[in-house]
């Protein structure tokens, strides 16, 4: 035995808190328990730092936040707590609400801690919550997202934060909203800015985000080990609780202690084959995260016991086809929210509005067997669809198979497999309510986020200019949502509800207590970092040492 091993117990490394993934609540958690006096250790499987969160946009729902408080606008963690009870779907209270109560307290305390011990600053969105008219929901503050921070700030390990297929020189807020209304005179406008942030290696959005947070445990002595993955948890004898982890690392193993805790924070399982077509059967149209989201975590914590649940959940966007390490790849474009275009089921029917926010939750609708109801879901336009937006002609160039012409509907429908009647008599029951300017059946443009929605493209205009056109508008995953149950302190629990002494989830690995259904614009990443931030906060108070 070396003298390393030694001095560890017979293990190879020892850290009071190990933390596997770089991700937001990877790195939250991370930091918050280094501020606090521990010694981390942060385990990241692949070559690249921040995970899917590094590569997303950083919208962050943070209710209650002093920057919206700062602004005038009201909030408080009990109005949070009534608008995740009254628009949570059905019998999700009997197992979330404990969760729903220690996210609306910690949240606002974690924006604080972060913003207080990284160069991190975040800035409101304005953005409403998605279900804004039910109870305590709110027309706008609690969407933030970070300002632009030069990844120089990483030293060394700035060629290793991960990039993303979004153009991260543009903050969350410019891409929302000036780039995508007023694309070429906001570029020309900003130009000076624009050459600052290349020039600096200045960036937006995800890079922003995990550049500060990284950045914050960096100064505060966490280590951090790339190309090093966690394969096994490592448990007591006596009470079966989690003391270390094993690992591999350039091709040998390594047993690492862990003497206050571990947390999983490994991502989803999207890019696991298998355990993808498990949870989500049916057509899948494109991913957007890391190929390292292979479910680790899950894997590692039901060998041990751990319950999973909500593998069924996901944060299903709608993404358009690009490339991304040289394959092919799936990048965020809301582009199904115009007015000629509808959404139509696999009975060549319209199912729902074209531009409710939760379009996920309409695509991922199971029957009682646990089926698809509604996929293949096609997007059916026109003509014009392609002629009005070039970035769109552009995306498509990198998968020929994504959209199908045809000179007429009966033939549009025949090639991708839809009874053409239905189609017919649907696109024409269409442009007749497109002639009212009323949606009738489906009410398109008549919540408040609907209306905004509609006053930026418009809101219906008929299908009637050939070649006509189909696009498959299937599930699209940004990251599955399901994993580990935890209780309210964000430790890993049995099937029986007993406690996993020692182990910890939190972000996308956890059973998360909000899923398909996004209650807000960023409500993967604000959980996450949360998570992050009640995870390291239980682990320090736990008496577990050794």
């Amino acid at each position: 035995m070396s003298v390393q091993q030694q001095e560890n117990g017979g293990f190879d490394d020892a850290a009071d808190v190990v933390i596997i993934g770089s991700g937001s609540a990877a790195a939250t958690a991370a930091l918050t328990a280094a501020k606090k006096g521990a010694s981390v250790l942060i385990l990241e499987k692949s070559d690249k730092l921040g995970g899917t969160s590094a590569m997303s946009g950083a919208g962050t729902w943070v209710p209650a936040n002093h920057h919206m408080l700062a602004a005038g606008l009201q909030d408080s963690p009990a109005e949070t707590l009534t608008y995740l009870r009254a628009t949570a779907p059905e019998g999700w209270a009997e197992t979330e609400d404990e969760l729903w109560q220690a996210f609306a307290e910690n949240a606002p305390r974690m924006l604080e801690f972060v913003e207080a011990n990284t160069p991190l600053e975040f800035a409101l969105t304005h953005e409403a919550d998605p279900m804004a008219e039910y109870p305590g929901g709110k027309t706008g503050g609690r969407t933030l997202s970070p300002k632009p921070l030069s990844r120089r700030i990483l030293g060394k390990y700035a060629p290793k934060l991960r990039r993303s297929t979004l153009p991260h020189i543009f903050t969350y807020q410019e891409l929302s909203h000036d780039i995508q209304r007023r694309f070429v005179s906001t570029v020309v406008k900003m130009a000076p800015t624009l050459i600052w942030r290349w020039l600096t290696d200045t960036r937006g959005q995800g890079n922003a985000l995990m550049a500060g947070l990284l950045k914050g445990c960096l100064d505060t002595g966490c280590r951090i080990e790339t190309k090093t993955r966690a394969v096994k948890l490592l448990t007591d004898e006596d009470d079966g609780g989690v003391i270390g982890v094993l690992v591999e690392q350039l091709g040998r193993q390594r047993r690492i202690r862990a003497r206050r805790g571990v947390l999983l924070g490994t991502g989803g399982f999207e890019w696991n084959p298998e355990m993808f077509a498990k949870h989500f059967p049916g057509p899948l149209d494109f991913i957007g995260s890391p190929r390292t989201n292979e479910g680790d975590g899950q894997l590692m914590a039901q060998a041990i016991g751990a319950k999973l649940d909500h593998m069924d959940q996901a944060n299903i966007s709608y993404l358009v086809p690009t490339r991304y390490e040289g394959r092919l790849h799936g990048i965020p474009l809301e582009f199904h929210t115009v007015p000629n275009a509808i959404l139509v089921n696999r009975l060549g029917q319209r199912f729902t509005s074209e531009y409710r926010f939760n379009m996920g939750e309409m695509l991922n609708q199971r029957d009682e067997h646990g089926q698809p109801v509604h996929l293949p879901v096609w997007l059916i336009t026109d003509a014009d669809f392609f002629r009005n937006s070039g970035l769109l002609r552009w995306f498509a160039r990198f998968d020929k198979r994504w959209v199908t012409k045809a000179r007429t509907l009966e033939d549009l429908a025949d090639r991708i497999r839809l009874p053409a009647a239905h189609l017919v008599q649907t696109v024409a029951r269409f442009n007749e309510l497109a002639g009212k300017g009323v949606d009738e059946d489906f009410h398109r443009g008549e919540t408040p986020l609907e209306k905004e929605r509609a006053a930026v493209s418009g809101l219906m205009a008929p299908i009637t200019k050939p070649p006509f056109v189909a696009i498959p508008f299937n599930r699209s995953i940004l990251g599955t949502k399901g994993g580990a149950r935890t209780n309210a302190a964000g430790q890993v629990l049995r099937p029986d509800g007993s406690i996993i002494a020692g182990l910890y989830c939190a972000g996308i690995a956890m059973a998360s207590p909000i899923g398909t259904r996004a209650v807000g614009s960023g409500t993967t990443i604000g959980p996450n970092m949360t998570w992050g931030y009640i995870c390291a906060n239980a682990m320090l108070q736990a008496n577990r040492g050794g």
